[in-house]
């Protein structure tokens, strides 16, 4: 089984989508920690995303990050969301993190972690014929998700080639 811990931001916008349901056909369980259950929760997120992490499917698990009595400087200017996945990445030794945060995604890959977002797991669907990459990329630019237009036009010529 690949160990896959996710941060609030792919969940988020996965579920805005209508694209939660890739990430049980890409992997067996999706781990999150409690600080994201929060998050996801939280009377600041979207009604559709609140009522998605209220009836959590079989396939994602909630844990508590692991607890450390020393500061970790590396985390420092990263949300609790962020700092959970991380930690619980690091304890449990994910194979993927899913994060899409830059700050976050640094800090992760100065751990050894290995990461990918919203557009990774896109592209990774898309690869497996699972989802239609300039579909999926026209109905994030409908939210509040931002990318590099230069990365997300890479990714569309990409897609546009196999087709």
């Amino acid at each position: 089984m690949r160990l896959v811990i996710a941060d609030t931001g792919p969940l988020n916008y996965l579920i805005l989508i209508g694209y939660i349901g890739l990430l049980p056909d890409l992997f067996e369980k999706v781990i999150l920690p409690t600080a994201v259950q929060r998050e996801l929760a939280s009377s600041k997120a979207p009604v559709l995303v609140q009522d998605w992490i209220a009836d959590l499917p079989v396939w994602a698990e909630v844990r508590e990050a692991p607890f450390s009595q020393v500061e970790d400087p590396s985390l420092n200017g990263i949300d609790a969301g962020e700092r959970a996945a991380i930690q619980l990445a690091v304890s449990i030794n994910a194979d993927l993190l899913l994060m899409d945060d830059r700050k976050g995604v640094s800090a992760a890959h100065k751990k050894g972690l290995r990461v990918t977002g919203t557009l990774g797991i896109l592209d990774l669907a898309a690869q497996r014929g699972l989802a239609d990459f300039a579909q999926a990329a026209e109905q994030l630019r409908q939210t509040s998700f931002r990318v590099p237009q230069a990365l997300l036009d890479l990714l569309l010529e990409k897609h546009n080639e196999k087709r």
